[in-house]
């Protein structure tokens, strides 16, 4: 991106959160077209499918599901630009989780059509966003992929979310935790944000906001979510997860966290089975560590990622096993030209990233110790 001192601040066109908000979806999604390509795996269909159905064909909407084969790729995008283009679909529903709603945005972008997201978990700050992150068929980081606009309407139930696992509300704290971490590294270094430009107040002041929301209601949520049920605590969270995350990474900016997150997708085995979130909580306390964070603060963040089951240490992130080259492949990979490990006021080495998982391990095995908790 060519540097910039324009401010720039992008956002969805409407947003809305609230339990069983999908029996409204008709009423919003009508507005924007009356073709809908609607994308959604089995999996989700079968939770709310009917519900969203209904909802839409109440309201005019005529609408093809495609089945989301599981990858956000180029491939995925284009196989299903070519039913959107057959169906002459004049928007495109993305309904599921965050790679679902990542393609979706990929293929209204590419059918010029409008763009509707609703997430069924609150696992990543995706939704809000006009950009995708675009992996290989194997699942591999590739690219950011930037939109012209962010999604016409973002519609989040929290009545379908609180039923989720709870793991992915943990995941989905995880990301939005590492959201002002790296806008105030950003905004140190006068970086552009993923808007291009560099942050309003307003896209740092969200960024802080969610943080600080976070660290108050997150274990609330948390055990909301495990027993099904929304309170004021689970919607605090989802919105902070989704809405107040997504404008704060995207109008604030990214920095070492997420490339590190971006790195560990280049090695294969039992890592590959965790979720975004769980990646981005490593990678987070990766760059508190490379930004002097005092030990105080940093085992604030500690504190909360075990309490919610997040992994801190190389065991629990499955990479004990990871070889010297390893860590070194991860570290080259969160380094490559364009990551936002460029985003910081410093220089990095890949020595110093392998150096950095390795002390998160170092200091997460230490405060387990200091606390009485076992590996």
């Amino acid at each position: 991106m060519p540097v910039t001192n324009e401010k720039v601040f992008i956002s969805p066109g409407r947003y809305v959160q609230g339990e069983g908000v999908t029996a409204r979806a008709g009423h919003y999604v009508s507005a924007l077209g009356k073709i809908a390509l609607l994308i959604a795996d089995d999996v989700v269909w079968k939770i709310a499918g009917e519900q969203l159905s209904a909802s839409l064909e109440g309201e005019g909407v005529s609408f093809e599901r495609a089945v989301f084969e599981g990858e956000a790729s180029t491939r995925e995008i284009d196989r299903l630009v070519e039913l959107g283009r057959k169906q002459q679909a004049d928007v495109v529903i993305g309904f599921g989780g965050g790679k679902a709603i990542d393609t979706a945005k990929g293929v209204a972008e590419k059918l010029e059509a409008a763009c509707a997201i609703l997430p069924t978990t609150a696992s990543t700050d995706a939704p809000t966003s006009a950009l995708s992150v675009i992996y290989s068929d194997d699942g591999e980081f590739e690219s950011y992929r930037f939109y012209s606009k962010n999604p016409d309407l973002v519609l989040v139930d929290t009545g379908i979310i609180c039923k989720a696992p709870p793991r992915f509300l943990a995941s989905g704290i995880a990301d939005a935790l590492a959201t002002w971490v790296e806008a105030r590294a950003a905004i140190r270094a006068n970086a552009n944000n993923m808007a291009g430009g560099k942050a309003t107040l307003l896209g740092a002041t969200i960024g802080e906001k969610c943080e600080d929301i976070l660290f108050e209601h997150a274990m609330l949520a948390y055990q909301a979510n495990e027993a099904q049920i929304v309170t004021p605590s689970f919607e605090a969270v989802v919105e902070a997860n989704t809405l107040l995350s997504g404008l704060g990474f995207e109008s604030g900016g990214l920095a070492a966290a997420h490339a590190i997150h971006n790195g560990f997708t280049a090695l294969h085995g039992e890592i590959h089975n965790l979720t975004h979130g769980e990646k981005v909580a490593y990678g987070t306390v990766a760059q508190l560590i490379l930004d002097q964070t005092p030990q105080a603060e940093l085992e604030e963040y500690l504190d909360l990622y075990l309490a919610l089951g997040l992994p801190v240490t190389l065991k629990a992130l499955k990479l004990d096993q990871a070889s010297e080259e390893d860590l070194y492949r991860v570290a080259e990979a969160a380094l490559k030209e364009g990551e936002s490990s460029h985003n910081l006021a410093y220089e990095l080495t890949p020595k110093q990233i392998v150096h950095a998982i390795k002390a998160v391990d170092v200091h997460a095995r230490a405060f387990m110790e200091k606390v009485g908790l076992s590996e």
